[in-house]
């Protein structure tokens, strides 16, 4: 008994981090939650998971995964984005990762039982040299070449216009 009594400060420290590492568990009502950069590969290659950018418009054309679809925080609950088929995984990112984990926990609620936020958010996926992007993606891109080549095709004429 004096051994409690002599180190309760002791005692009191290793319940308290005891806590704070079961908590995110109880939190986030045993599934779901935020996986690492590996972990999310992973369920894109094996498991044919999704991503999902939250991010706002502008944040994602300045930088985002790849093969991510933008569906911005406000637009989550409804979007016509999502994939159908809500027993997929879902890998929820954003910039910053802060926003993501939220998102993820509504998808949780709207019924993507697999949905998980990407920890550290793009820039984690970033700096684990995965693909990025910058601009409005693949079809954008395209509407840019385009529109170059239907300029290129109509060069202008120079000077005045010709009188017939």
């Amino acid at each position: 008994m004096d051994f409690f009594v002599e180190n309760w400060i002791l005692i009191l420290v290793a319940f308290v981090s005891g806590a704070m590492l079961v908590w995110p568990m109880v939190r986030g009502g045993g599934g779901g939650g935020a996986v690492g950069v590996a972990e999310a590969v992973r369920l894109i290659n094996r498991e044919k998971g999704t991503l999902v950018d939250v991010g706002e418009p502008n944040e994602y054309a300045a930088l985002h995964a790849a093969g991510a679809r933008n569906v911005p925080f406000g637009q989550v609950e409804g979007s016509k984005d999502l994939p159908t088929n809500k027993a997929l995984p879902l890998i929820v990112m954003c910039p910053s990762g802060a926003r993501a984990g939220r998102a993820a926990a509504l998808l949780r609620r709207a019924g993507y039982e697999k949905a998980v936020s990407l920890a550290g958010g793009t820039n984690a996926w970033r700096d684990a040299g995965l693909p990025v992007e910058k601009g409005a993606g693949e079809k954008a891109g395209k509407a840019e070449k385009t529109e170059k080549a239907e300029k290129a095709d109509k060069p202008e004429k120079a000077g005045k216009p010709v009188k017939g």
